[in-house]
């Protein structure tokens, strides 16, 4: 179901017209906050050539590292969906949360507590003031739809964005099928 206005939880969904826009081409963006200071989101298709163990040798992890955005690409950021596990979490929506302590995440994972199904790392984020992602909005450079995944961790990355536009229907559904590189058709 495609929606007007982003908020926390929701998914933003790069339209086809941002081809050029190596940043944000064929991307999926998890909202994290939406307010007045602006919006942050987390890239959720884009994995890294990381895991986990290549940033922090101390974390016996190979968790896959996500590409989540542009902005402050030298910060590790997480998401996930135990909070009973990681005290001082935020909540995001019903089920995912963001961030919390650290040191009780590295035993977590250093002890196989967590699964990959349970968390979700970047390097970087995704972020614009409120006035910009509104112009974009506008500019049709995203898509706003409702996050209805039952573990949005779990989601396939390499397929996301296809089955989106595949959901969206109509015109969408012909780019869903396109070549990465429209010269290679």
């Amino acid at each position: 179901m495609l929606i007007k206005n982003p908020s926390k939880g929701r998914l933003l969904v790069a339209e086809p017209s941002i081809l050029n826009d190596k940043a944000f081409n064929r991307s999926v963006i998890y909202l994290t906050e939406h307010g007045e200071e602006g919006c942050i989101g987390f890239i959720l298709n884009r994995p890294s050539k990381f895991v986990l163990n290549d940033l922090i040798p101390e974390i016996n992890c190979d968790f896959k590292i996500y590409n989540g955005g542009p902005v402050e690409q030298e910060n590790l950021y997480f998401i996930h969906n135990s909070p009973n596990l990681i005290p001082d979490s935020i909540q995001i929506d019903k089920n995912i949360y963001w961030g919390g302590n650290f040191e009780v995440l590295t035993d977590l994972l250093n002890n196989n507590i967590l699964e990959p199904s349970d968390i979700r790392f970047f390097l970087g984020y995704s972020g614009w003031s409120v006035d910009q992602l509104k112009d974009e909005l506008n500019e049709s450079s995203w898509v706003v739809t409702e996050n209805k995944y039952t573990n949005l961790l779990q989601e396939n990355s390499t397929t996301l964005w296809k089955n989106q536009l595949m959901e969206f229907g109509g015109e969408y559904q012909i780019w869903a099928n396109a070549p990465k590189n429209p010269a290679l058709n």
